[in-house]
């Protein structure tokens, strides 16, 4: 009989946030479960709030974060069709569904009632879901992801997340077509990436920010065509109705109303950032020109393996800074200050200690 696997992770106890060394159980493989060696695992803003409780009612402690895991294949269960030892995995935020409802079935699990987050959920077996920021993963295969053989583990795993959050609303509001003019509002872990992807598809990309400091970086290192100072009134009154569509990953207070101005009849604004307060909305600016605001919370897992083939083909990568998993405490400092260029990624299966 298979039995439960001993495990070591970082942990947050409270919502000091503070992580720690905390030993733990994983599940034994299961007929259609993969087990794997973690390699490593990006940090996001999202584990930050989590490990705060700053989402109040969400965080269970102890809490493990991390939801852009990627390692080495270790064992299968009988049932698994996909995946052999030795193969390279990535799990994102997903690692359950209900298989049964309309969301489910359009895969779109991104988005099923039942869902199972990879932190903080109850799964299947009654157990609380933890995190990548740990030294072995066991996942159902339909929750697992592929990672193709000439893409580099470390700088992919930020995809997981970053990666399909934004890849997913680019194709649904049809702006991944090339020649379209697309805006990223936010030059950060989420931001730089659609950028990427954005001029991958071959849209002509304007960065928007309110750090002119960061005009080089975006056109020389990233490939943006235009750079966009949101506190200077004539850059934007000059672009004013000339955006297909704008992708805002901006997760604190800021004001759209100007945002929304610059789209063009029929144009579309999607959010993906997650403030923490609401959002000053006037309806008036929507009216005059048909414009759209929507939302898109990462993607199902048919589109996210879409999305990781797209990014090797395409040379998509997160731009990271690795650091060892004592640092993590640090890293999370600098993250809130937007202190990284542009996510922070755990070398874990070098640093993470099995005697913590």
């Amino acid at each position: 009989m298979a039995t439960e696997k001993k495990a070591i992770g970082w942990a947050a106890q409270d919502k000091s946030g503070v992580l720690a060394p905390f030993k733990f159980t994983r599940r034994a493989t299961g007929e259609q479960d993969v087990t794997f060696k973690v390699l490593y695992c990006g940090i996001c803003h999202s584990d930050l709030h989590y490990i705060k409780n700053e989402w109040e009612g969400h965080s269970v402690y102890p809490a493990i974060p991390g939801h852009e895991v990627a390692g080495i294949v270790t064992e299968v269960g009988s049932k698994v069709k996909n995946f052999k030892v030795g193969d390279k995995v990535g799990v994102g935020s997903m690692v359950g569904s209900c298989h049964s409802c309309d969301n489910c079935a359009d895969n779109l699990e991104n988005y099923c009632p039942k869902l199972i987050f990879i932190i903080g959920s109850t799964y299947y077996d009654g157990t609380v879901t933890y995190g990548g920021y740990s030294d072995i993963f066991v996942v159902d295969e339909h929750f697992a992801i592929k990672m193709p053989d000439n893409i580099p583990l470390d700088a992919a795993a930020p995809l997981l997340c970053a990666g399909i959050t934004v890849y997913s609303p680019l194709k649904f509001y049809g702006l991944d077509k090339p020649g379209l003019h697309v805006g990223v509002v936010g030059l950060g872990g989420l931001g730089h990436v659609a950028v990427k992807f954005a001029k991958a598809f071959g849209a002509k990309v304007t960065v928007i920010s309110t750090s002119p400091s960061k005009k080089e970086e975006a056109i020389k290192n990233l490939g943006a065509d235009s750079f966009l100072v949101s506190r200077d009134p004539e850059q934007m009154q000059a672009a004013i109705g000339t955006f297909d569509g704008i992708i805002d990953t901006v997760s604190a207070f800021h004001h759209i109303v100007p945002i929304i101005a610059l789209l063009k009849t029929n144009g579309k604004l999607v959010m993906v950032g997650a403030p923490e307060k609401p959002l000053e909305l006037l309806t008036m600016p929507l009216l005059m020109g048909r414009k759209l605001i929507g939302g898109s919370m990462i993607g199902g897992i048919k589109e996210a393996q879409e999305m990781i083939d797209f990014a090797a083909k395409h040379g998509v990568t997160a731009d990271i800074e690795v650091i060892p998993m004592d640092y993590v405490n640090t890293a999370m400092e600098r993250m809130l200050k937007s202190d990284v260029r542009y996510r922070f990624v755990i070398d874990i299966g070098n640093t993470l200690k099995a005697d913590a």
